[in-house]
């Protein structure tokens, strides 16, 4: 499988997201937890080396699962969590932003995970505010908790490139995560500016959303038409066109399925076809 840099890492292309682990809705315990702990367990049986979580994914569901599947983790491991966001008691999100609370965001994803430190933490912006001096403030304390050693490398989720250049200027990003899809491509300014610098794109909703329903890119008549010529299903073809966008681009698909697991890795191994591609621009378009 290729790979490309996060940081001081080097990780294979397709990764794996825990969001899908826990129950419907990110929240609470997984419908079936054996399945779960067999998903990890198996992603890296598969060469999976880089896994993207949050502690309030649950929450404190899916960081749980990944300890009980995988400690004590391999060397090669990537754990990558994000803060800026928490759950109250019914499932609902709310930003948790202030300083001293990525801070403790952190100290809580290590102490979950039993590790010393994140290979990467992803500041996640919960709405659209500039970049400004409460940002700049956000910043410095992921910076601090990179000089303190709890973190590998900083990112950025949900930004714009207004955000990233603005933090640029004051420290390293070894990381976005925004959303991208056939249908949504309004983070390619953003993409394309981490391509320019070498720094990880980690697409999320790579399918249109969370969990694949009702959405304009798995019903899409030229996915479709592409995914049956080719003999493979819609899921893998829009996966495989993402990860042909610009090799910055590390997947992370989520899935509480082995078998769906087994078949998000096979885009590794998909390449494209001239007709295919123009299929998926027509969709794009």
């Amino acid at each position: 499988m290729e790979r490309y840099p996060l940081g001081s890492w080097s990780v294979s292309r397709i990764g794996l997201g825990a969001m899908q682990l826990p129950g419907p809705g990110v929240f609470g315990p997984p419908r079936d937890r054996d399945e779960a702990l067999a998903v990890l367990r198996r992603a890296l049986e598969l060469g999976v080396d880089h896994i993207d979580t949050a502690q309030y994914y649950g929450p404190d569901v899916a960081n749980e699962l990944i300890r009980a599947a995988l400690y004590p983790y391999p060397d090669h491991l990537a754990l990558v969590s994000k803060v800026g966001a928490l759950r109250d008691a019914s499932g609902g999100w709310f930003r948790a932003d202030q300083p001293s609370q990525l801070r403790r965001g952190i100290e809580e994803n290590l102490r979950s995970l039993g590790i010393e430190q994140l290979a990467a933490a992803n500041l996640r912006m919960m709405t659209d505010d500039p970049p400004d001096e409460k940002f700049d403030a956000k910043l410095a304390a992921m910076v601090e908790a990179r000089d303190a050693g709890l973190i590998g490398g900083i990112g950025l989720s949900n930004i714009t490139r207004e955000h990233l250049l603005n933090a640029l200027a004051q420290t390293d990003i070894v990381c976005v995560q925004n959303p991208m899809n056939l249908a949504d491509l309004s983070s390619m300014p953003v993409l394309d500016e981490c391509h320019a610098r070498g720094i990880a794109f980690v697409p999320f909703f790579p399918l249109g959303s969370a969990f694949g329903r009702n959405n304009p890119v798995l019903t899409n008549p030229e996915v479709t038409s592409a995914a049956r010529r080719l003999g493979r299903t819609p899921a893998q073809i829009a996966l495989a066109w993402m990860l042909s966008l610009r090799p910055n681009i590390l997947l992370i698909p989520g899935t509480s399925s082995v078998r769906h697991l087994e078949e998000n890795l096979e885009v590794a191994n998909i390449e494209l076809d001239d007709e295919a591609r123009r299929q998926i621009a027509a969709a794009g378009s």
